[in-house]
């Protein structure tokens, strides 16, 4: 079965929570398409000045962190196990926003651009796949949602800021439309929830947003699954498995990635722990994910045919 969810006051929330009741319910399998607003809550194209006087849509709430779709709840998930989310399809809207510098932070010190900021403001062509910003300058794009994931099982608002094992602000390029995202469920019935549009972003997302737009279609697709078990974030591309972790330092996302990694690797070839070491370090790439959301990522990516 196929659903749909549009911005507004029951589906928009800025914050992850396991007492934020699903605004729909659905059965493994069903295929859920969503609009989107940008990760700011903007209201409309926003062509610069300061960020906070960007207009706003009306559910915005100051404490609010990403404008979040959701939370959808799957039927029958349980807390434990493997949550499978299939991107079929990921659409950008025909603007979006980059801000860099202009406001204090450990990375924009270094950069030397705390009091310099700047506004990009993007036209988008979904069709030919291009952005142009205001300057003339264009970048091919690869659009993905930042945000996918469920809420701790803690009760209380917990920030969409910093990802975690069950998803979140992943802020990972790969997971473009034909990808599949396996997440460990914390709660039962998943809650669900998907914000933050991308249209284009570089690993690492270095100055803090990528091209933040709006989402035209977002498509979805369920299930659960006993058979797969994972302790983090595991995605399957057109063309690699990739292996996601965070934490607080990057070598602390990096052994996370890894070590799911490992796993996999034990799983899909039949190896034991050490050899799949000495393989990973043959075959395997480590990237870095992004190091912009309090807790950074990264993730590990094992290519077809790297290994036989």
């Amino acid at each position: 079965m196929r659903h749909t969810l549009t911005p507004g006051d029951r589906t928009l929330h800025g914050h992850f929570s396991p007492d934020v009741p699903p605004v729909l319910t659905i059965d493994p399998g069903d295929t859920v398409t969503y609009r989107t607003l940008d990760c700011w809550w903007s209201a409309g194209p926003y062509p610069g000045g300061q960020n906070r006087d960007r207009p706003r849509a009306p559910q915005y709430q100051p404490d609010h962190g990403h404008a979040l779709i959701g939370p959808v709840a799957v039927r029958g998930a349980r807390a434990g196990q493997t949550l499978e989310v299939r991107i079929d399809a990921v659409v950008p809207g025909a603007w979006g926003t980059t801000v860099a510098g202009g406001w204090p932070s450990v990375f924009n010190e270094r950069y030397g651009v705390e009091k310099d900021g700047v506004v990009l403001a993007w036209e988008l062509d979904p069709v030919a796949m291009i952005g142009r910003n205001q300057h003339g300058r264009s970048v091919a794009l690869r659009p993905f949602m930042g945000v996918l994931g469920m809420p701790p099982a803690e009760p209380g608002r917990h920030s969409t800021v910093p990802p975690r094992r069950w998803g979140g602000n992943l802020d990972c390029k790969d997971l473009t439309a034909g990808s599949t995202l396996l997440l460990p469920i914390p709660v039962d019935g998943a809650l669900f929830s998907v914000g933050d549009g991308h249209a284009a972003q570089g690993d690492g997302e270095v100055g803090g947003t990528a091209i933040e737009c709006p989402m035209d279609e977002v498509s979805l697709t369920f299930d659960v699954r006993d058979d797969f078990p994972v302790t983090g974030p595991v995605a399957r591309t057109a063309d690699a498995w990739l292996t996601l972790g965070v934490g607080a330092t990057l070598d602390e996302a990096t052994f996370m990635a890894l070590d799911s990694m490992l796993t996999l690797m034990q799983r899909l070839h039949g190896v034991e722990r050490a050899d799949a070491v000495a393989l990973a370090s043959v075959a395997v790439d480590v990237r870095v994910t992004q190091i912009v959301n309090q807790t950074v990522g990264a993730h590990a990516v094992l290519r077809d045919g790297a290994l036989r």
